[in-house]
């Protein structure tokens, strides 16, 4: 049994589907998901994500109601609610569950190990101290980071295993004493990431970026170092709030012929595509190790990253990445580097995709993943 609390009629819309995902290496013929809200995703959109398996999905919502009842999800006052889940899972009789995300799906599934002795794993795909709680910006976002914190505390304690998706999420498990935990890379596509095999520069030279575009992940200062550099073509791929600022400042800097603004590609198209561009770009502030980085160093394409405000990301590290500052001289100078240097492209690509794929390629994620559920769910 999978919960989780996100909308998958999302994912499907923006195409971020992956093979497997909810089922690992075929390892079920049965998946049963469960969402905490009230989405009704199209089945056969996502078979895809669960493989061979048979698809099963469930809602048990959760909305603002029930945070009202609960005086803001205290977690004695959430029983009742768990308790459906309880009565799932006793009907379904799963061997094994796995929650994306300490948040109610969490909690539900601590209820469902203590009446049922049913084991459940958490993965962790952000560190709530740096992501959530530092960056609450109302007094909303604050009182629903507390009330989730919480939660997670109770849920990460009694897991029998706690999987965060990178390094910088460990020290976060470590404030809440989370001894139990293992560093689980995310799963990536498996079908249509392919190796960069040739690093000779187009004309003009292809940069691509990838991201949400909002404060903390804002390409301003990588557009404005393109508009410096000719010969060169921007893609943009991504929507966000910043969406319509960033098409103003291309217009701006008379570089609306150079900067193609993409809102949305189907992750399908964009691994295939990927191989294709001379350099990756971004800009970040998040700690984190995103998907949209993992791709292209899955690839073999060289990348450039900033240096955030505040700890490092450790997996990203100068041998296999290029870290500028955040500003436009910054990308300017590190563009300009890889531009002039075919050697220093291929040198620092090559070491991208060995190190990436020895650590992060999509057959040893999910392999590792498989591996965790046999333990845990047929010890015999």
């Amino acid at each position: 049994m999978v919960m989780i609390s996100d909308r998958l009629s999302d994912i499907v819309r923006k195409g971020e589907m992956t093979d497997r995902y909810y089922n690992p290496g075929d390892l079920f013929s049965d998946v049963h998901i469960l969402m905490t809200n009230d989405d009704k995703p199209n089945a056969a959109e996502l078979q895809r994500t669960v493989g061979t398996a048979k698809l099963h999905l469930y809602n048990i919502p959760a909305g603002k109601l029930l945070f009202g009842l609960s005086l803001g999800w205290r977690p004695w006052l959430l029983g009742r609610w768990a308790d459906q889940a309880v009565r799932l899972a006793k009907q379904v009789k799963p061997v094994l569950i796995r929650c994306h995300g300490a948040h109610l799906n969490a909690l539900a599934a601590r209820r469902i190990k203590a009446k049922l002795g049913i084991p459940y794993v958490v993965s962790l795909h952000i560190n709530p101290d740096v992501d959530v709680r530092e960056r609450a910006a109302t007094w909303r976002e604050y009182l629903f980071a507390q009330a989730q914190q919480d939660i997670a505390r109770l849920a990460l304690q009694d897991a029998d295993l706690v999987m965060p998706v990178y390094r910088p999420i460990v020290p976060y498990l470590e404030r809440l004493g989370i001894r139990h935990y293992e560093v689980c890379y995310n799963v990536l596509n498996p079908e249509h990431l392919r190796r960069k095999d040739d690093y000779n520069l187009h004309d003009p030279v292809r940069i691509v970026s990838v991201g949400r575009q909002f404060r903390e992940k804002n390409p301003e200062n990588l557009i404005r170092a393109v508009a410096k550099i000719r010969g060169t073509h921007l893609t943009i791929v991504g929507n966000g709030p910043y969406h319509d600022r960033l098409k103003e400042l291309a217009r701006q800097e008379l570089v609306t012929d150079r900067v193609e603004f993409i809102p949305a590609l189907p992750n399908d198209q964009l691994c295939r595509r990927l191989p294709d561009f001379d350099i990756f770009a971004v800009h970040t502030e998040y700690w984190e190790l995103s998907k949209s980085v993992l791709e292209p160093l899955l690839t073999g394409l060289p990348v450039i990253i900033n240096r955030r405000r505040g700890p490092e990301v450790p997996e990203l590290t100068k041998d296999i990445c290029l870290l500028v500052e955040d500003t436009v001289q910054g990308y300017k100078s590190a563009l300009e580097s890889l531009i002039s240097d075919r050697d220093f492209r291929a040198r620092l690509g090559r070491a991208a995709y060995a190190y990436a794929q020895a650590n992060w390629s999509p057959a040893r994620t999910e392999e590792k993943f498989s591996n965790i559920y046999r333990r845990l769910a047929l010890p015999n």
